[in-house]
């Protein structure tokens, strides 16, 4: 699809379901601008949602589009107000590819982090130890921009990252979490009837899901960045390419929604944790 088609739709949703439109940034790609655009609702507290890093992972972007009116009507009856971050990285989601036109990779780069020796960090081994976490200032065009807006806005209760993998080859989901546990192993059973948890699954070179389908990684991503700033409610939610776009974005609508009820359910922003 190409991005001022996906624009265009998405305004038209946006005006009906009474969602603020604004334009955070625009980045140069391919010889000309691509507005960056955020909507947002009113609430009592908030959840942030961020789709479309990754070029060829449409379910989240899609989502965003297909269900943005459900979404706000289910969030306004919960009075929480949404920020959302449709499709971060436009050039990727046009051509269909991982990263950006200028082949940069738009996902982590939010922090960084400094070990006990003085060495910097990008991503924490499980368990690591770390001295300090401080905010990263450069990294790809999209991540500059996305991170800065978010450095104006007060630290969110909930916030959900929209992501797919494309390298299993099966349809299934599984999370990357911080926080309480067992409210995300009831999600993924709630989950499984639309596409089955990716259980003791190895992604990517080190990373392993465990008996739930669920991760704990700090990665110095989007989600890496919310929870160390004090957000309690925190996941990036991957299904699989495998797995039919209808599905994906159903799996997609069920966290969303679940995520409305847990920062409805927050009166307070839990500290950050170290």
């Amino acid at each position: 699809m190409l991005y001022l088609d996906y624009l265009e739709q998405l305004h038209r949703a946006a005006r009906s379901a009474e969602l603020t439109e604004s334009v955070y940034g625009s980045v140069e790609e391919l010889g000309r601008p691509w507005p960056l655009l955020k909507l947002e609702s009113r609430g009592r507290v908030r959840l942030v949602i961020t789709a479309g890093f990754h070029g060829e992972e449409p379910a989240g972007p899609l989502t965003c589009l297909q269900h943005l009116q459900e979404i706000t009507a289910y969030a306004r009856a919960a009075d929480v107000g949404l920020t959302i971050y449709p499709c971060i990285n436009p050039s990727g989601f046009e051509g269909g590819h991982r990263y950006n036109a200028s082949g940069e990779q738009p996902n982590n780069d939010f922090l960084r982090y400094e070990l006990a020796s003085g060495a910097i960090k990008g991503e924490l081994a499980p368990g690591e130890p770390f001295a300090r976490w401080f905010l990263f200032d450069g990294g790809p065009k999209e991540t500059r921009a996305v991170r800065s807006d978010l450095e104006r806005s007060p630290t969110p209760h909930a916030a959900i990252d929209l992501h797919q993998d494309a390298w299993v080859r099966r349809p299934c989901h599984y999370a990357y979490i911080f926080g309480p546990r067992r409210p995300f192993e009831d999600l993924v059973r709630r989950t499984v009837p639309f596409a089955k948890a990716a259980v003791h699954l190895q992604v990517y070179e080190n990373k392993l899901t465990d008996a739930c389908g669920l991760i704990v990684d700090h990665d110095g991503s989007v989600s890496d960045y919310f929870r160390r700033r004090g957000t309690r409610w925190v996941v990036t939610l991957e299904t699989s390419t495998a797995t039919p776009l209808p599905r994906s974005t159903q799996v997609n609508l069920l966290w969303v929604k679940a995520f409305v009820d847990f920062a409805a359910g927050e009166p307070t922003l839990t500290p950050a944790s170290s």
